[in-house]
């Protein structure tokens, strides 16, 4: 696989990377490439711009990198999964599980990239949905996971969920995170739940703080159908984040529908990255 046009993705409209992506910018035109800046880019960083030549994604780039953290690099593996591209990080945040290369090497390690020597991940991802009054409301992917929570209120939320049509339960507590395997080291895990392979075919159901010493994180296979009702409780409303952004408020009644989605991001990984030795670095494994 070779890469011609690359999309240069800047944390979230933050010009504080402008050194960074410049010089990345500068070491891929001195090896040939075309790049273009992605919509996460603060405006003050000159240059051109996917979509000034008013072509799409698809058309304007081969390969996406990302220049920040994990939460820009959701947004940006999100919208290339859409059209099939691939896309790579340089880590500039903190944690940095899906922006694993630190930016102080970035050199080295965009050159083996560019040489081919690299693998593609195939990471599952969610579609989550709102049934309104019976009818669909919105839908939207997720790269780590799915939240219905109370939001900023001190007061429980209530909610049914089930699992292909069969209920597992109802609970009140703070919420309930759906999570991928790639989001099994983000929220899921603070909230108690296990750690899985990021290639894992499986998701994450944890509640949140649940007001019961009965319910724990539980695994389920791939393919389940995930339904969370919303009923009448102490609170008026919850409230639904897709992979930290909001997404909607919801209502009594009303469900929260999470399947698996029908594509995957492809995350490029440089040959000998080890998931284990990122989880002893990035967790503070002895």
């Amino acid at each position: 696989m070779i890469f011609r046009s690359i999309g240069l993705f800047g944390r979230y409209q933050d010009a504080a990377v402008k050194s960074t992506l410049d010089e990345i910018r500068e070491h891929l035109e001195q090896r040939g490439r075309a790049v273009l800046l992605g919509d996460t880019t603060h405006q003050e960083i000159q240059g051109l711009r996917i979509g000034d030549n008013g072509q799409g994604l698809a058309e304007s780039i081969d390969l996406g990198v990302v220049v920040g953290g994990d939460g820009t690099m959701l947004h940006v593996a999100s919208a290339l999964a859409q059209v099939d591209l691939p896309v790579i990080g340089i880590n500039m945040g903190r944690l940095g599980f899906l922006t694993d290369i630190p930016a102080e090497d970035f050199r080295a390690e965009i050159d083996l990239m560019l040489a081919g020597d690299f693998e593609i991940e195939e990471r599952m991802m969610l579609k989550a949905g709102l049934v309104r009054k019976g009818e669909p409301y919105d839908e939207r992917l997720a790269l780590n996971d799915v939240v219905l929570s109370k939001g900023a209120t001190g007061k429980m939320i209530e909610f049914d969920t089930r699992v292909r049509g069969e209920t597992i339960g109802r609970t009140r507590g703070d919420g309930v995170i759906v999570a991928t395997p790639t989001g099994s080291t983000a929220y899921a895990l603070s909230a108690g739940g296990p750690i899985l392979h990021p290639l894992l075919p499986a998701i994450v159901v944890a509640p949140i703080c649940p007001h019961t010493l009965g319910q724990r994180p539980i695994v389920l296979d791939g393919h389940s159908e995930i339904e969370i009702e919303f009923v009448e409780s102490d609170n008026e409303q919850g409230y639904v984040f897709v992979d930290g952004l909001d997404f909607a408020a919801v209502q009594s009644g009303e469900i929260l529908k999470i399947t698996p989605a029908d594509r995957s991001a492809r995350l490029i990984r440089i040959k000998g990255h080890s998931h284990y030795e990122a989880l002893h670095s990035k967790l503070g494994w002895g």
